[in-house]
């Protein structure tokens, strides 16, 4: 069975500073037609930093949509047309004032392939040396290290939410 559906129409309907949102009409496998609102998103990186002794480091941040401090792994947003290595050594550089000498492609994730196109690039970093921090002027967070087997457990009993850290961290450890 064919399952693709094709775009017939699309207006842009949110033009915003990070997401833009498009309404589409769409040709389905059955011939009928559907809609379909879509956020257009310049992806973003995720990354599992672990130091020399199998600590990973954390960050709480405070995420307003939630009106709650959460806990995380570094991560950011790309920019449009950005190379995510690139972007991937800028956030963690920003975010907890490290460099790592060894990068891991972990994959790529769809946090929410029902309405947005996002595209997080996972990567675990390796052989930490640490710095100064530089986030960005509206970035407030509070980083700290964990074994790495801590942090799966957060994970797995809810002290960790945020599905893009889970993941991640699911996805690290088969790296390790």
């Amino acid at each position: 069975m064919e399952l693709g559906e094709k775009k017939l129409t699309s207006k842009l309907v949110y033009d915003g500073g990070l997401l833009k949102v498009y309404y589409d009409t769409v040709s389905l496998p059955n011939g009928g037609t559907s809609w379909r609102e879509v956020i257009r998103h310049p992806g973003a990186v995720v990354i599992v930093p672990v130091d020399g002794d199998g600590n990973v480091w954390l960050e709480r941040q405070f995420r307003y949509p939630y009106d709650r401090v959460i806990i995380e792994v570094p991560a950011g947003k790309l920019e449009w047309g950005e190379d995510p290595d690139l972007a991937a050594r800028r956030e963690l550089k920003e975010e907890i004032g490290a460099e790592a000498e060894e990068w891991i492609p972990a994959g790529e994730m769809l946090p929410t392939p029902g309405y947005c196109d996002e595209l997080q690039h996972v990567y675990l970093a390796r052989g930490l040396s640490f710095g100064e921090t530089h986030p960005d002027e509206d970035e407030f967070l509070e980083t700290f290290k964990v074994p790495f087997r801590e942090a799966l457990d957060m994970a797995a009993d809810g002290r960790i939410q945020d599905c893009k850290t889970i993941a991640a961290l699911f996805r690290a450890s088969r790296l390790m």
